[in-house]
């Protein structure tokens, strides 16, 4: 009788207790999780939640305004390719023809029998008449080694202008990778942002909407005066009192500014309906008839540099020491800026921000 006995106990060891051990953790934590006692992120206070989405903002500024530099590299490449190729299809199309009139010449002579000019001067009826057109040929025959001349001039010419081409559209690869890596991060950290704002309630969320507004009014009632800065808002236009820009272009810009106020930021934006920074001055200043450049970094050099105590209407003011923001001044310590996308273009006080330079463009 067939005796019945026990299984034998098998020993978790090496790889298979490995497995058992990193199974038995996995089951724990999820049960842990199911059971609601799982570690989740920390809970922010709204002032930190603040603090943290202005550094982001910032950041994605900066990422912001290296983005609208390589745009404007990329749109210059982009346009130089154009124009390359362009003047590439015209010189091809003169190659062209000056070729066919070169086939056309080779054949008639092919035609002709090419014969030795002294046999023919023997063998012809009329020697005067050979020699002038043995004449003829000669100076046909220096016409068409300069048309030869030509020609190759024209295939080098065409040569330098592909190759000019190819590196611009190397170049222009360059810029668009560059395009694709700042917005990347611009949206990599308004995202992050937005995410953050996400985790307060909507009660905390409208009080720091309310400090937020009663900071900058308290801000703006201490430079300028209540009543004219409310004026300013409402109305979009340069209040009663301000002070006066020194020119009709800076004027022009800071009119320009004051009809922005209320206008939301975007980046990458330059107008008419929403702007980021530095795209607020430049549409500003091209209301008034000046181009400058893209970038904050760029427009901080297109004018006279000027000190913090020489301040007028219509300079451009610059803060952090990267030259990641500007604003246009409009007097009593006042800017109109585009600060991030939860503000939109306001008035400020240039204190608000370290301060890095202004730059006079008109």
């Amino acid at each position: 009788m067939a005796q019945h006995r026990k299984p034998k106990q098998r020993s978790f060891s090496g790889h298979t207790a490995r497995t058992a051990a990193t199974l038995a953790l996995a089951s724990a934590a999820t049960a842990t999780a199911f059971e609601g006692t799982g570690h989740a992120e920390p809970r922010l206070s709204a002032g930190e939640v603040k603090a943290k989405v202005d550094e982001l903002y910032r950041e994605a500024e900066v990422a912001t305004e290296k983005y609208n530099g390589a745009k404007e590299k990329a749109d210059r490449a982009e346009e130089s390719l154009r124009d390359l190729r362009d003047e590439a299809a015209r010189k091809t199309e003169r190659l062209n023809s000056a070729r066919q009139g070169l086939g056309s010449l080779a054949t008639a002579q092919y035609r002709s029998g090419a014969m030795d000019p002294s046999v023919q001067l023997a063998l012809s009826a009329e020697p005067d008449a050979f020699l002038d057109r043995a004449a003829r040929a000669d100076h046909a025959g220096r016409r068409q080694a300069a048309e030869v001349a030509d020609v190759r001039r024209q295939v080098r010419e065409l040569d330098q202008l592909r190759t000019e081409a190819d590196d611009t559209l190397g170049d222009l690869k360059s810029r668009q990778a560059d395009l694709k890596k700042h917005k990347k991060t611009v949206t990599g950290k308004l995202g992050e942002a937005k995410r953050l704002l996400a985790r307060l309630t909507a009660d905390e969320r409208a009080r720091l909407a309310a400090a937020e507004r009663g900071e900058e009014a308290a801000d703006a009632d201490g430079a300028a005066g209540s009543d004219r800065a409310s004026r300013a808002d409402t109305r979009g236009t340069a209040p009663t009192g301000a002070a006066k820009a020194p020119n009709a272009r800076a004027a022009r810009a800071v009119s320009y500014a004051y009809k922005a106020l209320g206008s939301p930021y975007v980046w990458g934006a330059t107008g008419p309906n929403a702007f980021d920074c530095s795209g607020l001055t430049q549409a500003a200043y091209r209301a008034a008839g000046v181009s400058l450049p893209r970038t904050t970094y760029a427009q901080i050099d297109a004018g006279r540099r000027v000190g913090r105590s020489e301040l007028q209407p219509g300079d451009l003011v610059f803060f952090y020491s990267g030259i990641s923001h500007v604003g246009l001044y409009v007097g009593d310590g006042q800017m109109i800026h585009a600060p991030n996308p939860s503000a939109p273009v306001r008035l400020a006080p240039i204190d608000q921000m370290p301060f890095a330079g202004a730059a006079r463009v008109a």
